[in-house]
């Protein structure tokens, strides 16, 4: 096979165990077009070889039959802001809180995230949150530096358009900072996601405990903000991505007006259409769909938008995130292994597939010079069970 480029967006200087072999055997290999029981070899971080049989050479560890696949590449995760707010309005230490998001995303097979980091102050509500994401994107970036951190971390800046301090949040990041995902938020109420002011009522009286006074007043505040701020705001987002070097997503296109306007901001990836017209659209205008684990597994969005599985039944799912529950990728695999009848394509929508959107080409899948960030899954019957997690091939779960 060709060896593939080396990206090293997220590998610190002496991030590549030199001198390290392995060998992964006698497993079911999931690579990008079909399932193979065989071996993985492993030297200086990287797969070197790939053999077909169920022998194991002396030295290499067994998997006994169990699923090898490619380690989740995560585009779009919350996970880190509920481990730094786990009640609204009450902060933890910024660098326990980001350990502890490592540690758990390493556990559940995640070996390279994007943490989404708000820029763009959330008006008109209670959270504790504030000016945050300079602040914890440093030290995020030292943690790694210092190499503390199990999985690959990027940051991933999600645009707040109706946000005062926007364009200021975003003058704190530049190239060095390696932005490698910005996403264009709009949440004015009435519109995309929250097209249900009831939906966004229960959402916001059960997360901020809002009062029915305060819920009235949070919508004017972001109703005159959009009519202030958003269309500069939008031109503002896309010269930033520009500027930092980092692919640019919409959030939550609903018409295929919404979809054709991002089209002519250069956007090709989607996160999370609410409508089939909206997917339809951006499938029309070759953007790549990313919908959510939790909507694909409980089989339906929490704030009643378009299910993600009816979308994958329609082929109009590219991509799938954790979205806010990092244990949900590998579910969200089996389900759609079971509707498409197809492993590897599966399995390609949380590994290779978002690996390419976010422009890595060194990872998501199994094969010769990739990343060796691997991991074994066993399946006790439809349920799946991570037991093995490797970043370029050491341990990490």
């Amino acid at each position: 096979m060709t060896r593939l480029l080396h990206n090293s967006i997220d590998a610190p200087a002496g991030d590549t165990p030199v001198g390290l072999e392995m060998c992964l055997a006698n497993a079911r290999l999931i690579l990008p077009d079909r399932v193979m029981r065989g071996a993985v070899h492993v030297a200086d971080g990287r797969v070197v070889d790939i053999t077909e049989g169920d022998q194991v050479p002396s030295g290499a560890t067994d998997l006994e039959g169990d699923l090898l696949l490619p380690g989740f590449v995560e585009l779009h995760t919350d996970n880190l802001e509920r481990h730094i707010e786990p009640r609204p309005g009450v902060q933890m230490p910024h660098g326990s809180a980001i350990l502890a998001h490592d540690g758990e995303l390493a556990s559940c097979g995640i070996t390279t995230v994007f943490d989404a980091l708000r820029v763009g102050s959330a008006a008109g509500t209670s959270t504790g949150f504030g000016e945050y994401a300079r602040a914890v994107a440093t030290e995020i970036l030292d943690l790694r530096a210092a190499k503390m951190l199990k999985v690959r971390h990027l940051i991933h800046l999600r645009a707040e358009i109706c946000s005062d301090s926007l364009i200021s949040e975003f003058d704190a990041f530049g190239p060095e900072d390696r932005v490698g995902l910005v996403s264009m938020m709009d949440h004015t109420p009435g519109q995309r996601q929250f097209r249900d002011l009831d939906k966004l009522r229960e959402y916001y009286t059960g997360k901020y405990a809002m009062s029915e006074v305060e819920f009235v007043a949070h919508i004017a505040v972001q109703h005159e903000l959009r009519a202030r701020v958003g269309d500069a705001h939008e031109q503002a987002i896309v010269a930033a991505a520009a500027r930092l070097g980092a692919p640019l997503a919409s959030h939550d296109d609903t018409t295929a007006e919404q979809v054709a306007h991002s089209a002519r901001q250069g956007i090709r990836l989607a996160e999370f259409p609410t409508t089939v017209e909206a997917a339809e659209a951006c499938r029309d205008a070759g953007q790549q769909i990313i919908m959510g684990a939790p909507n694909l597994v409980r089989g339906g969005s929490h704030s009643g938008n378009v299910s993600a599985g009816d979308l994958a039944e329609r082929g109009l799912l590219d991509i799938v995130s954790s979205d806010y529950v990092p244990s949900l990728l590998v579910g969200s695999v089996v389900r759609l292994a079971r509707l498409w009848d197809d492993l590897p394509r599966a399995v390609a929508t949380v590994t290779a597939a978002p690996a390419d959107a976010a422009r890595l080409a060194d990872r998501g899948r199994i094969a010769n010079g990739a990343l060796a960030d691997l991991q074994r899954v066993h399946l006790l019957g439809e349920l799946p069970v991570i037991r093995t997690v490797w970043r370029g091939g050491v341990q990490i779960a």
